[in-house]
């Protein structure tokens, strides 16, 4: 049974409790289905996320900068779009920051994970996707635009390492952004399945709103929303490197 607990019984405890029972609270949980997660996000985590929240040490977006550089991987969050493929390794997902004001989420997904499906499966290839974007402060807040969605087919039995991951952001940026950015396509050219790639677009072309609720050096609870009418997602990440 879940003990559920509420923001006053929390005010005790130390801020690195709170980050351990967090973690704990939603460690095998990413897994849920999206109505179960917003479910147990009402339920459970408001009140480890209010009082963290409160505490937050950088809440000043400029500030946030310097701590939010490198690589992450999001422990549990429910943003719609990070399955919209099937088959997302956990493990193999990367929220990548760099200094040059770009920033990439990066996955790896391998379909047929089923047992019905994973003799055959085990033939295809895995598709890592990378959704990239540009950032930047304004009046105290997040500026995010969409620049890119890359795709590629990759062995599936090679693991998606950090460094693989670092280095196809890095290339990507490299040949793609060096010089001035021209108005952004409105389609996508992705090899995928035309209902996918129409769910691709319509995050690819939103402006998205983040807000860190709260930012240190090894975790981070965001909130996002794809645009005003839609429901906030919350992603809680932990450092990678």
């Amino acid at each position: 049974m879940i003990n559920v607990v509420h923001s006053n019984q929390l005010s005790s405890q130390s801020t690195s409790e709170l980050k351990t029972e967090l973690l704990k609270r939603v460690k095998g949980r990413d897994t849920d289905s999206l109505s179960t997660k917003v479910q147990y996000y009402k339920n459970i985590l408001t009140p480890y996320i209010e009082e963290l929240t409160q505490r937050n040490p950088y809440p000043v977006v400029a500030e946030q900068i310097p701590l939010v550089l490198g690589v992450w991987t999001p422990v549990w969050s429910t943003i719609p779009f990070h399955d919209t493929l099937p088959g997302r390794s956990r493990e193999h997902s990367y929220q990548i920051f760099h200094d040059d004001s770009y920033y990439a989420n990066i996955a790896r997904y391998t379909p047929g994970q089923n047992t019905f499906w994973q003799k055959l499966s085990t033939k295809l290839p895995a598709i890592d996707l990378m959704v990239m974007q540009k950032y930047a402060v304004r009046d105290n807040k997040w500026y995010i635009q969409n620049v890119s969605i890359e795709q590629a087919f990759r062995n599936r039995e090679i693991p998606l390492t950090i460094e693989d991951a670092e280095n196809w952001f890095s290339t990507v940026v490299n040949n793609k952004f060096q010089l001035a950015q021209e108005e952004l396509p409105q389609a996508l050219d992705l090899k995928l399945d035309s209902k996918t790639v129409k769910k691709l677009e319509k995050t690819y072309l939103a402006t998205p709103h983040l807000e860190h609720l709260y930012i240190d050096r090894d975790l981070r609870i965001v909130k996002t929303q794809r645009e005003a009418s839609q429901r906030p997602s919350y992603t809680i990440a932990i450092r990678r490197q």
